[in-house]
């Protein structure tokens, strides 16, 4: 077993792990501990219960990949490339995972809230809070597009919702058929919702 200073976060990896390829509802606190090294006490005196767990795994996962995200849609970069950029960091990522795993998986967050939306409160306002603020950077990126007049939005709000709904159902559709290619089209879609007429134009 590894050590009880590093126990915590092996517990977090682990659950976010079982239940991103599997389900949470078949994700056991033993299976939890099992695959994370250590010992059903030491789970109990760090967490409550699985929802507790998985509440502070998934914060601890977002607070790594909003330093991405910062990266991604920093000002200093035009602001259709921060969306262009986007696409192709799911579309890396998502690679990534499936030759990790031999799978698609999409969204952690998508299938995690599809599965527990009815239960487990607190779980449920975690995810929320996480897919609020992803679809900030969005915002801002269509916002600023806006204001250079590269793109009309009426309510930048409003069309980063749509937005996001569409890069999340492309990541769910290519999870259920098992086929990232069909996030391919990310792109071009991304850029016709905004009105893009040409997305070839907009840097690579």
């Amino acid at each position: 077993m590894g050590r009880v200073s590093d126990a915590r976060e092996r517990l977090m990896d682990a659950v976010l792990d079982l239940i991103w390829t599997g389900s949470y509802g078949s994700t056991t606190i033993d299976q939890i501990c099992e695959k994370a090294g250590v010992k059903k006490g030491s789970f109990y005196y760090f967490f409550d219960s699985k929802a507790d767990l998985a509440v502070a795994a998934l914060d601890e996962e977002w607070t790594r990949r909003r330093a991405e995200l910062d990266s991604l849609f920093s000002p200093t970069i035009p602001p259709l490339e921060r969306l262009r950029k986007y696409c192709e960091y799911g579309y890396r990522f998502q690679s990534e995972i499936k030759a990790k795993c031999g799978c698609v998986l999409g969204c952690p967050l998508f299938s995690l809230g599809a599965e527990i939306s009815t239960r487990e409160d607190e779980l449920q306002k975690k995810i929320n809070e996480i897919l609020n603020q992803k679809k900030k950077y969005l915002e801002s990126a269509i916002r600023d597009a806006h204001s250079e007049g590269l793109i009309r939005v009426a309510d930048p709000a409003a069309k980063a919702q749509m937005l996001f709904a569409y890069y999340q159902g492309l990541l769910t559709q290519a999870r259920i058929q098992n086929d990232l290619e069909l996030f391919h089209q990310a792109i071009q879609g991304t850029f016709e919702l905004l009105g893009v007429n040409d997305p070839a134009s907009v840097p690579a």
